[in-house]
């Protein structure tokens, strides 16, 4: 018989199980629209509050059906079980509830590897319509976020800009476009790094030769990425990204090179601020010769300064 740590068993309970691994917000949010558009009940589970370590992030998120089928994380895969049984509870029962695991828990059996503790809202949806209007905005390249009120068991979607945390009794979760590596160059370099990319998860375009439309699809959530071996073929993608303040613009050559590239853009009119956000030599390790270790060391640069620009 199925039975949760809230003391209760019930056989209507199905015994959880993961459908598929992800931590990317678009699957799970997807997953939980497609559940409730087939006639599905589902619950959106999320970490909301950190004592000590935690594996995930605050915000972190996983989704639950009423068949026991779930995907996403809230820890390192140590609680999701568990969470998932919680769900369902709270699926047959009609209410949100709110459990601890790990430090200032109950439940002595599910021990954090970390040591901390943390804290899950779980909220059973009532309507897929907030998480379609992220959805599309995400679709649309824009940022977007929800917002959870426990009092009043209400999921609402910002349609803004949103930074994780708890405001005015609610706990708001941001959510944004995809990182998207914009790759210039015929090389081998170029194809390792886009093959890389694809396999890390992250959308690639891969314009060549440079187009208007390419021009366009530079946003914030953009990496540029110039492998060519020639500086005149670069400066059309580097005016274009001048203005579209991509996170990440990086560019292949040697310390030599990087200084007559930093010649043509002041005879251009740069500014010395804005030519340092050049980052060159690419990557993170200087002197890779081959071109799949030039690929990691180019990936390993565009996720830490990522990763950076989301603590900052």
């Amino acid at each position: 018989m199925p039975y949760s740590h809230t003391g209760l068993a019930d056989e209507r309970l199905c015994t959880p199980q993961p459908a598929f691994l992800t931590d990317d917000s678009r699957e799970i949010l997807r997953f939980a629209v497609e559940a409730l558009m087939s006639g599905k009940d589902a619950a959106l589970v999320t970490l909301v509050a950190i004592r000590g370590g935690a594996a995930r992030s605050l915000g972190a998120q996983m989704v639950v059906r009423d068949d026991g089928q779930y995907c996403g994380f809230v820890s390192g895969g140590c609680v999701e079980a568990a969470a998932a049984f919680e769900a369902l509870e709270a699926i047959a029962s009609g209410r949100d509830r709110e459990v601890r695991y790990g430090q200032g828990s109950p439940w002595f059996d599910i021990v954090l590897p970390c040591g901390g503790g943390i804290t899950l809202a779980i909220h059973k949806l009532r309507s897929a319509q907030p998480l379609l209007a992220v959805l599309n905005r995400l679709e649309q390249r824009q940022p977007a976020g929800l917002r959870y009120v426990p009092r009043t068991q209400r999921l609402s979607c910002l349609p803004a800009l949103t930074r994780t945390g708890w405001h005015h009794g609610g706990i708001e979760i941001g959510y944004y476009p995809g990182v998207q590596l914009m790759i210039h160059g015929r090389s081998l370099e170029a194809q390792a790094t886009a093959e890389l990319a694809a396999a890390a998860g992250y959308d690639i375009v891969a314009p060549d030769p440079f187009s208007a439309h390419s021009a366009v699809a530079i946003d914030m959530d953009t990496a540029v990425i110039l492998l060519w071996h020639d500086l005149d073929r670069e400066l059309p993608v580097l005016q274009a990204a001048r203005d579209a303040h991509p996170f990440y613009i990086g560019a292949l050559g040697s310390q030599r090179t990087h200084g007559l590239r930093r010649q043509k853009l002041r005879d251009l009119g740069w500014h010395e601020e804005e030519i340092d956000r050049i980052r060159a030599p690419i990557g993170i390790f200087p002197k890779a010769r081959d071109a799949r270790s030039l690929a990691l060391s180019i990936l390993a640069d565009v996720a830490a300064v990522r990763l950076n620009q989301g603590e900052g």
